[in-house]
């Protein structure tokens, strides 16, 4: 029995295309992937954005950083990697650049010094790496419990602003071998200032303050939000380097009067 023909053009002919099981699972794709790339693209995670640190204090200049020295008792952080989160945050203040702490490590080394206990130290440091001012920190209180709860005290030594001349690589400064020549000039040198904090995540300010910050990280990538920089101990001690570096270079108050406790003798 001959087959029977249909025209491509009749009704008939329509309708079979129309019901094929392959073209239902060829659209089907086709309307998943379209989903698929919708989803993506309303997902789509913004680049994390920088944010700077106004310097009202400094102008430009090259900061070191000390390890952190350990007040508060505990040994559940480590010195050096405090330094490194505090170096870090302390480049995003305006015109800063910032000494590896690798460099500052191995110069104190090679004197034998295990921390920064007097102005003329820190002072003969600061020439020894070529940098302007060196940040030297203590951390008073440290509770990494949520909430966790922070102290911080922190010394900036060096020349008064303007009294540089000529700029220091700190890139070139981690590759060399010997000690930097003094390049510093001017009058004053010292204690610039002191800043003191106790960083608690119970205190409204605090926590109202780390919104901000986390806004400025984008935060809104992780599952935590804003909590991502009280849950994490790495990120809540990288927000209160942040805060404190702030407090360094912008002389700016951002904290109650209860947030204060004292002078740094």
């Amino acid at each position: 029995m001959d087959a029977e023909v249909i025209p491509s053009g009749s009704k008939d002919a329509s309708r079979m295309i129309h019901h094929s099981p392959q073209t239902r699972r060829s659209r089907t794709f086709a309307l998943a992937a379209v989903g698929l790339l919708t989803i993506a693209a309303c997902h789509e995670k913004k680049p994390p954005q920088s944010p700077t640190i106004r310097n009202r204090r400094l102008g430009s200049a090259v900061l070191a950083v000390t390890p952190a020295i350990n007040l508060s008792g505990k040994r559940e952080f480590d010195a050096n990697r405090f330094a490194d989160l505090m170096a870090s945050e302390a480049s995003y203040a305006e015109g800063v650049s910032v000494v590896p702490v690798s460099r500052v490590l191995a110069v104190m080394a090679a004197k034998g010094w295990e921390r920064i206990d007097s102005t003329a130290q820190a002072m003969e440091l600061v020439k020894l790496v070529g940098a302007d001012v060196v940040l030297v920190f203590a951390v008073t209180e440290y509770d990494a419990y949520d909430p966790p709860r922070i102290g911080v005290s922190a010394q900036l030594y060096g020349a008064r602003p303007g009294s540089r001349h000529g700029s220091v690589d700190p890139v070139a400064l981690s590759r060399q071998a010997g000690l930097a020549a003094d390049t510093a000039s001017g009058s004053s040198p010292g204690l610039l200032c002191t800043v003191q904090r106790v960083f608690s995540a119970s205190d409204e300010s605090v926590v109202e303050d780390i919104q901000r910050y986390a806004a400025q990280r984008n935060a809104d990538g992780s599952p935590y939000g804003w909590r991502r920089y009280v849950v994490n101990q790495q990120e809540f001690i990288r927000y209160c380097c942040y805060a404190t570096i702030r407090e360094v270079v912008s002389d700016t108050k951002r904290f109650s009067e209860s947030e204060r406790v004292g002078r740094h003798e």
